[in-house]
Parts: structure tokens; C-alpha cells; sequence
């Protein structure tokens, strides 16, 4: 029981602790909720080719897989690009 309450407190302050997509490594990456490792990859392949990325927008643009909802998932585990978080776009 004591272990399986330390792993939870651990588990819940990692995931409070935003990972910036421009500046994570893959282990940083992984262990946000949703991304696993081809998700990872695709971000650090897309980062190496093009550099950082500019805004939610263009994260969105050039990693494939990555759309309105996934992006607000991935915001909500504590991934932010460029220090932001997801703002869902006005329809």
C-alpha cells in the first residue's frame, strides 16, 4: 500500500511539471501521458529538421498525428511549446 502511494505522488508530480517540446529529450517527452515512443520520435525528427517550433500551430503542422484534440490531451499532461499551453482555436 505505502509503495503503491509513493509511485502515485511520484506519478503526479511529474505529470505537474510542464516538458516545453522545444527543449525536451525523448526520456523528457516519454513521460508525459499520450506520448509514446513514435509520438516522441516525430516531435524530436520534426524539431531537428525544421527547428523550434514557433507556436501550438506549427507543432500541429509538422507532426503528424497531432491535431485539436491530441494537442489539448498533450497540453493538459504538461506539454507546452514555447513555454504555452493549448488554447483550443474559436470556431
Amino acid at each position: 500500500m505505502r509503495r503503491t502511494l509513493i509511485a502515485l505522488l511520484l506519478c503526479c508530480a511529474s505529470a505537474a511539471h510542464a516538458v516545453d517540446a522545444n527543449s525536451a529529450n525523448r526520456a523528457q517527452l516519454e513521460q508525459l501521458r499520450h506520448i509514446g515512443p513514435p509520438l516522441a520520435d516525430a516531435i524530436l525528427v520534426a524539431r531537428e529538421q525544421g527547428g523550434a517550433f514557433k507556436d501550438w500551430a506549427n507543432l500541429m503542422a509538422r507532426v503528424r498525428g497531432i491535431r485539436e484534440a491530441k494537442a489539448a490531451k498533450l497540453s493538459e499532461a504538461g506539454l507546452t511549446v514555447g513555454g504555452a499551453a493549448y488554447a483550443l482555436s474559436p470556431k
